[in-house]
């Protein structure tokens, strides 16, 4: 049942009504020159990306709403249908960093989000542990074939996608902001 006011669901569970409300309310709302500007942006990257990625507008289409949305996209295809130019060129027209990881039944969680590594000072002899940043700490992340790697290493990745960081050992390392995978297997 909706309240008849606001369209809002109504709290016969002893819910607090005005949390009801607020819930079901948008937490952002943009102005029209800010959806001016995000079409414009849009609109100039399609035609960047149209440029050199010929025949895949849907593609294209589908990819930026998921960059936008700050999604990630997964796309199935036998090799050669242009996937990691038109992730790289994607990269290139927003000026992201951009990283390729060729999933392989032999890769490690480690090879992808880096690795803690012992360092010792000269003068002082002292012994510590210096993290090393994996391919995961770019901006855009072409993972290519992830069906063929093994489960943890799989796992590794969704953690980044999911809560955008990666967890080394007991620390937590946060990702980039932008964050954008783009992953693909082959049928």
């Amino acid at each position: 049942m909706n309240d008849e006011a606001t369209g809002a669901p109504e709290a016969s569970d002893g819910a607090d009504p005005d949390v009801v409300e607020a819930a079901t309310e948008p937490s952002v709302v943009l102005g029209d020159e800010s959806i001016e500007q995000l079409n414009s942006a849009y609109l100039k990257i399609r035609e960047q990306l149209g440029r050199v990625i010929v025949g895949q507008d849907a593609v294209i289409e589908q990819l930026l709403i998921a960059l936008f949305s700050r999604g990630h996209c997964m796309l199935e295809g036998v090799p050669g249908l242009a996937k990691t130019l038109m992730i790289s060129t994607l990269s290139r027209s927003l000026s992201m960093s951009f990283a390729r990881i060729q999933f392989t039944p032999d890769l490690m969680p480690s090879d992808i989000t880096g690795t803690d590594v012992l360092q010792e000072n000269r003068e002082t002899g002292e012994r510590t542990f210096r993290f090393i940043e994996g391919p995961l700490f770019h901006e855009v992340i072409l993972a290519d074939e992830i069906n063929r790697t093994p489960p943890k290493t799989q796992a590794a990745l969704l953690e980044a996608m999911q809560e955008r960081q990666v967890t080394v050992g007991r620390d937590r390392h946060e990702l980039s902001d932008p964050f954008f995978v783009l992953a693909t297997q082959n049928p």
